[in-house]
């Protein structure tokens, strides 16, 4: 049974209690959370199968809703998940005033390019594996998926807007528009990457993102 399968198909209620244990119910949560951000970055969400998830964290299929009211709800918290966590890696580079905001900029880069090599670019972007898949996904996740978007960009606009109060680039360059177009590209080289097993698309964007930025 793919998601999508579960997502139309009325949750059985089966018998079998979540722990007494709070500790061992959050623990479990939490498993399955991170072995959904797993299989979602590496296949979607239509051919991510709920078997598939359960049985990386040996939960029975009954248990799952002690912990997800139903599949939708385990989608919407994988989405909040996984853009806590990259955004959490953007501020870790943005605040790292001991570099240049550019230098923050390129070190972000190439923390998530050795992030996609380390997975032999099997895994890629699951905010972005989503949203090509919008036409197929509860239409509610539109404007969380948006939302995680708008958060990410607007932290690349400021770490911009520093390298222009730093002089690096143009007094009168556009920072949220560039930040609009580093996410768009970005996303499609992640994508590109993901299907070559290959860090090209990334460096290719990389130089021409960099190389097209208005100097002073």
């Amino acid at each position: 049974m793919t998601f999508m399968d579960a997502m139309i198909t009325p949750p059985v209620r089966r018998r079998g209690r979540p722990p007494k244990n709070p500790e061992g119910r959050l623990e479990t949560r939490e498993l399955l959370l991170r072995a959904g951000v797993a299989a979602l970055t590496e296949k979607g969400f239509a051919a991510t199968g709920l078997d598939d998830i359960l049985g990386r964290v040996g939960v029975p299929k009954g248990s799952f809703y002690h912990y997800f009211d139903s599949k939708e709800t385990f989608g919407a918290a994988l989405i909040e998940r996984y853009g806590a966590y990259f955004a959490g890696k953007l501020a870790r580079h943005f605040d790292n005033t001991a570099l240049p905001p550019l230098a923050r900029l390129h070190a972000f880069i190439d923390d998530a390019k050795a992030g996609m090599a380390r997975y032999a670019y099997q895994r890629g972007c699951l905010i972005g594996n989503l949203g090509q898949e919008m036409g197929a996904l509860p239409e509610s996740y539109r404007a969380q998926l948006g939302e995680v978007f708008a958060d990410w960009q607007g932290r690349v606009a400021q770490c911009l807007e520093a390298a222009r109060a730093a002089g690096e680039i143009a007094a009168d360059a556009d920072c949220r528009r560039l930040a609009a177009f580093f996410w768009i590209g970005w996303e499609g080289a992640v994508l590109r990457a993901k299907l070559e097993h290959s860090p090209l698309a990334l460096d290719i964007f990389t130089e021409v993102f960099f190389a097209g930025l208005p100097r002073r």
